[in-house]
């Protein structure tokens, strides 16, 4: 799975990216890699949570197929 070009829009910002490291345990850098490269790594269960949180979208609209 990797997250949709919305989600990852709306989590590219400072405030979420340091949620992100909290709870992933990386750096910023890091994790401006993660966006930027649709990793899987955003798609772990503590990711997904702050994600939800921070989006207020629901998982149809967080996720897509990585296939796509």
């Amino acid at each position: 799975m990797k997250l949709s070009q919305k989600a990852l829009k709306a989590i590219n910002t400072p405030g979420t990216r340091r949620r992100l490291m909290d709870v992933l345990g990386c750096t910023e850098f890091t994790i401006a890699r993660y966006i930027q490269k649709n990793s899987d790594n955003l798609t772990k269960a503590a990711a997904l949570q702050v994600i939800r949180e921070v989006t207020g979208l629901p998982d149809e609209e967080i996720l897509e197929a990585a296939n796509k």
